[in-house]
Order: C-alpha cells, then structure tokens, then sequence
C-alpha cells in the first residue's frame, strides 16, 4: 500500500490534541505556542482537547504525559519546550524514559530543517516522538519558530495518518 492509499484510508477525521507548554516563565496569557498550535489545529477541523503548562521538572512532565494519555478524547499529544541540553531541560529526558516505540524519524527531520534556519545550532535539539499507551507524543523545542517548522513541515501534513496508525479508527 503506497503514502497515499494510506493518508487516503486514514481519512480526515477529526483528531484530538492535548497540548503541553513547557516553561517557568510562560502563563495562558503569553503562551503564543499554544495560541499557534489552537489555531492550526482548529483551522484544519482538528480539536485542541487539553491544555496544561508545566515547568520543566520530572515529576510534572512525567504526570502531565500520564494524564493528557489517558484521557480518551486525545490521540496525540504535544509537549512543547524543555528539549535542550541546559541542566533545567528534562523534559526529553522524561519522555524518552516512557515512550513504548519511538519514532526516530521525527527528530532526525526536524533537525534537518532546523538547520536551514539556525545551522549547527539544530545539533542542541532533543526533539522526539513515538508512542504511549496507545497515544502519539511529540516533544518540540519552544521557540515560536520550532513549533512553527515541527506542525507545518511534520505533524500537521501526517496528522490523520498518525492518529489512523496508533489508533486504527
């Protein structure tokens, strides 16, 4: 079966997001990530399902991807932040500790295009993806600009996809 017998056979259903900002210093009001990823989401009849921001400690991103995974009105979910290599960016480190499969292509393409915009500097990335009980995870860099590459150039164009994949509608 080709790329496109398969987005054609996953249909557009719409999908639902849970989204997660990562940060200490952002809060609903200055989230611009979250108001981007809303509004793309929207835009493309998809349901943004849940919304938390978190700092970037073990504990809360351990319990946050918990609790936006078991929520039954959420097939992926999408943490934005944290993914450095700077002692408080854990967030990577969490979530690959929990991942079942991962999805290796998702990082290596993002740096990819990270580079044609900051260079070497997409080395720093720790961007990831795979899938937890039953439920897609993406974690991105939080800068406005990543989030941007990581939705339109990877996750918006595949989303039905990957949501048809994981969970077989």
């Amino acid at each position: 079966m080709s790329a496109d017998d398969h987005q054609a056979r996953a249909g557009s259903a719409p999908v639902g997001v849970a989204i997660i900002t990562v940060s200490d210093t952002r809060t609903p009001e200055t989230d611009q990530n979250k108001r981007y990823i809303s509004a793309r989401l929207t835009e493309l009849g998809h349901i943004p399902a849940a919304y938390r921001i978190i700092k970037d400690e073990p504990d809360q991103v351990a319990e946050a991807l918990g609790a936006m995974c078991a929520l039954d009105a959420v097939q992926i979910v999408l943490f934005n932040g944290g993914t450095g290599i700077a002692p408080r960016d854990t967030t990577y480190d969490v979530i690959i500790q929990h991942l079942e499969k991962t999805l290796p292509g998702f990082g290596e393409l993002f740096r990819m295009f990270s580079y044609d915009e900051v260079g070497a500097a997409a080395m720093l990335s720790r961007a990831v993806a795979g899938v937890y009980r039953g439920k897609l995870v993406f974690s991105m860099p939080g800068s406005p600009n990543a989030v941007q590459t990581a939705m339109e150039k990877l996750i918006l164009p595949q989303l039905n996809h990957l949501a048809w994949e994981v969970v077989r509608r």
